[in-house]
């Protein structure tokens, strides 16, 4: 009899243990450009770009507080292809069979410039519904209730019928 006692006493302690183990959160998985356009290559699907630099404080604040969000991340896993790129970056990238190089002038690289339409604010999150589609972005530090109205209308399919205000009109946010 002790030792049932002593068995399933060892079991409640350990599950009790257990139950303060915060469950693993889900986390994005950011691929460099080349991975996303083999991927995109494989099954199209809608793009979202984080452009950043090394410097930029709201870039590790949106990464900390809005991409390390659980729900933020398992819809942008689910729907998209995410990309971090750091608009700084002095190496050449291919780009939908394009090279874009480290431009002096605006002091980042070309693709950002392109992709930015030469607005240069960081972060800037970049939607795009297709490899060849016009960019979509989206200046300034976003948190996850205000960046999900946006993905959701590139990741739903909204954009194929209607415009954003229109999306919005019916759109109810769940985060």
């Amino acid at each position: 009899m002790q030792k049932v006692r002593f068995f399933f006493g060892g079991i409640l302690i350990l599950v009790g243990m257990m139950s303060f183990i915060p469950p693993k959160k889900e986390k994005i998985n950011w691929m460099t450009l080349e991975e996303m356009q083999a991927a995109y290559q494989q099954q199209p699907r809608p793009i979202l770009i984080d452009m950043y630099t090394s410097w930029c404080g709201w870039c590790k604040v949106m990464d900390k507080e809005t991409y390390d969000n659980s729900k933020v991340a398992a819809y942008i896993n689910e729907k998209y292809y995410a990309v971090k790129f750091n608009a700084e970056s002095k190496d050449s990238v291919s780009w939908n069979g394009k090279k874009y190089g480290y431009n002096a002038t605006n002091r980042a690289n070309d693709l950002a410039v392109h992709l930015m339409y030469g607005q240069m604010s960081y972060p800037t999150t970049i939607f795009l519904s297709a490899l060849t589609a016009q960019p979509a972005p989206l200046a300034g530090y976003l948190k996850p209730k205000e960046l999900e109205s946006p993905l959701k209308f590139f990741g739903d399919g909204a954009y194929k019928t209607k415009n954003f205000p229109e999306f919005m009109k019916g759109f109810t946010a769940s985060w």
